[in-house]
């Protein structure tokens, strides 16, 4: 197994590094216009435009993963040219391209498919540069406290982005145009502040093989890694999209439709206050726990979707389960991964992970959208139930195997 190496002249002591922040900064704005997207299109596609939840569920997978492999090509070309700011510079670019097309195409789902793929497309290139901007800036044993600070702040935009939206559609009614470019203009104040605020070193990192996807895909031959892989792929089969947890939560309570674009607010607000201090629990605790318990806790989520009247009740458990899933999973799967390539290959391996992740949650979000069209409510959910429930034995299995692999 590969541990993280660091060089203590080269890293902050005692706290968090500065490009840290500077990332955390880049990734608030950039947020805030992700996630005011996120928060409009259910109320868009579904309720103006009147598609069928499984029309919805094809547009969400292809906004989660159609464009995944781009996650191996950004992490590959990054670790080659050791150019990892540049290569994220160009998948935020890409994001924010889109956000000027979506008013252009107007009601036509293809348009709308296609922009969203190429959202992602951005967002496939950029994740694992970032992250290794991250991990390479950061010593090994503060690796889940520097990602928990990283996703505190961009859960700063995770929060604003919904609250904006909620307020242009207050004032304005459901009209596309102003969210979509109140949202670019956010996403070109992120890259504006990553190009200008942003450092990395320069000197190429020589610990570990010369990258590229190949090498990258090699990691999957080590025990270790290879079984984190998969064990994350196989929750992401049972994992709802965000989109589809928020209007479940809204039916299953009947929460005003109106509320649908603040839900992802009580999610935010709560991964905001657990993100760092759960961070640094996976650090003293370890990751892998961290991780499978907060999937745990989505199971949880699944299981009130069965609780009627629960009302405003129902809607805040709910969403304070669904916060404390994120902070117990986001950053501390990048944290784990990190400690298990070499320097090299940083961008490569959390690549490949991401990537298995995103396809998966691709089939999860086509999937369920067919189930909840032809099926009834509690049936879907039951289904949601029991996939989650397997998946979790899956992955604590695979972690058992390692755990008695390494003591033989």
């Amino acid at each position: 197994m590969y541990v993280a190496s660091v060089r203590p002249s080269e890293r902050v002591r005692g706290r968090v590094p500065g490009t840290v922040f500077a990332l955390g900064a880049v990734s608030l704005l950039t947020d805030v216009s992700a996630e005011m997207v996120t928060a409009f299109m259910p109320v868009y596609l579904l309720f103006t435009l009147h598609m069928g939840y499984a029309q919805f569920g094809v547009l969400d997978g292809l906004y989660t993963g159609a464009t995944a492999v781009l996650r191996l090509v950004g992490g590959a070309v990054s670790d080659r040219t050791h150019r990892h700011k540049a290569v994220a510079a160009v998948g935020y670019g890409l994001s924010t391209v889109t956000k000027f097309i979506f008013p252009v195409v107007g009601a036509s789902a293809f348009g709308i498919g296609a922009t969203m793929a190429a959202d992602r497309a951005g967002k496939g290139l950029r994740t694992a540069p970032r992250d290794a901007l991250i991990s390479l800036a950061t010593p090994p044993d503060r690796l889940g406290a520097a990602f928990g600070v990283h996703r505190t702040m961009d859960t700063v935009g995770a929060l604003l982005g919904p609250l904006v939206t909620f307020v242009l559609l207050y004032e304005i009614g459901i009209v596309a145009g102003p969210v979509f470019v109140v949202s670019a203009c956010f996403a070109v104040v992120g890259l504006i502040v990553l190009v200008a605020f942003v450092r990395e070193n320069p000197r190429p990192v020589l610990t570990g093989p010369r990258p590229s996807v190949k090498a990258g895909l090699a990691l999957l031959r080590q025990a270790g890694y290879r079984r984190v892989t998969i064990a994350s792929a196989v929750l992401g089969l049972a994992t709802l999209s965000d989109a589809f947890v928020f209007i479940l939560v809204q039916k299953a309570t009947d929460a005003p439709l109106h509320l649908l674009p603040l839900l992802p607010l009580g999610t935010a607000l709560v991964f905001l206050v657990a993100a760092t201090p759960i961070g640094r629990l996976a650090d003293r605790v370890g990751r892998w726990p961290v991780f499978l318990g907060g999937h745990v806790l989505l199971l949880a989520v699944y299981v009130l979707f069965l609780a009627p009247g629960t009302g405003y009740v129902g809607v805040g458990s709910a969403l304070l389960l669904h916060g404390l899933f994120y902070a117990a999973t986001d950053g501390v799967l990048s944290a784990r991964v990190s400690a298990l390539v070499p320097e090299s290959l940083r961008a490569s391996g959390l690549s490949v992970v991401q990537t298995g992740q995103a396809l998966a949650r691709l089939v999860s979000s086509v999937a369920f959208g067919f189930l909840l069209q032809f099926a009834a409510f509690g049936t879907a959910v039951y289904a949601a139930i029991a996939s989650l429930l397997v998946a979790v034995l899956v992955a604590w299995r695979l972690n058992a195997l390692a755990d008695t692999a390494a003591t033989e």
